[in-house]
């Protein structure tokens, strides 16, 4: 029988930044928009978007690991594999399958939740965030999934939060958090650019297969590197305050990142590279919360 920590383990909780960051940073940017009327917010239902955005991830983790490895993708021999859970026995693919099911029935309802109380334009951004997360696996087979992972992540996560929270679109909003996005997104790229070589005997096609591997270590120089002008862009044309440029202390670590997929030649060269990009996200993301909050109080 499965232990707690397995069960635990099957979501993959390391990429939780990917979901929950483009998040927190909408609403980390609310409070800095809002700081003269803090009581106009629900803060109750951004709590519920940052959690429902974490619900629908782990949901398809555990959806995507199904179909990945009905598909022959994830084997014994697949490199930086976290989740062998399946391959290994301690669950059986269905099971992993009504996992998945049943934390995004969860989700469902914690959107359900949220509608009621705000507004039927969530529904529509939940809608669209369902029919993108279900048909992830097809799209990240036919080298689309990058441009998937953008639109939930870097587009939809924080269009729902502005839509729930403040009952509209909020474009300097959603400017503010799609930074994070390109980041979510070379975590995938890691990930596809390490698996190449398993994902093409399995018969799959992803971006980093179609592009090359020299191609493939420019994009995500690009998807690192990109949030940092991004944000010195928002800073000078003041949708954010100068404290947001705290951001550039986490460049160490991006630049860390590119140096090993430049230098990665075989997939054990970057084996961790998926992770270690999640944890940029999560630095990157926090610092951007932080400097949000502070400038809330002094400027």
């Amino acid at each position: 029988m499965a232990t707690v920590k397995q069960w635990f383990l099957a979501v993959r909780p390391w990429s939780f930044p990917a979901s929950t960051m483009p998040a927190l940073v909408a609403v980390a940017y609310i409070f800095f928009s809002h700081s003269d009327n803090l009581g106009s917010v629900d803060w109750l239902v951004a709590a519920a978007c940052v959690l429902g955005a974490l619900v629908f991830h782990f949901s398809g983790n555990l959806v995507s690991d199904y179909f990945d490895y009905k598909k022959g993708v994830d084997s014994e021999n697949n490199i930086g594999q976290t989740n062998l859970l399946i391959i290994n026995g301690v669950f059986k693919p269905k099971t992993i399958l009504w996992y998945g099911i049943v934390l995004g029935l969860v989700g469902v309802a914690l959107g359900i939740w949220i509608v009621c109380r705000t507004n039927l334009g969530v529904l529509y951004v939940g809608m669209a965030g369902f029919v993108l997360t279900f048909l992830y696996s097809f799209l990240k087979y036919n080298a689309l999934g990058d441009l998937d992972v953008f639109l939930i992540f870097g587009v939809l996560i924080p269009l729902g939060t502005s839509f729930a929270v403040l009952g509209c679109v909020d474009v300097p909003l959603l400017l503010a958090a799609c930074p994070v996005g390109f980041q979510v997104v070379g975590i995938l790229h890691a990930n596809n650019t390490r698996d190449r070589e398993i994902d093409r005997a399995a018969g799959t096609r992803t971006f980093a297969m179609l592009i090359g591997l020299k191609a493939s270590k420019v994009y995500y120089a690009v998807l690192e590197l990109l949030p940092y002008m991004f944000v010195f862009v928002l800073v000078i044309a003041k949708i954010l305050s100068w404290p947001a440029l705290a951001v550039l202390l986490s460049l160490p670590v991006a630049l860390k990142n590119i140096k090993t997929m430049k230098a990665g030649e075989k997939p054990e060269d970057i084996a961790t590279l998926d992770g270690d990009s999640a944890k940029l996200v999560l630095l990157y993301s926090m610092l951007l919360v932080v400097s949000l909050v502070i400038s809330a109080f002094v400027l």
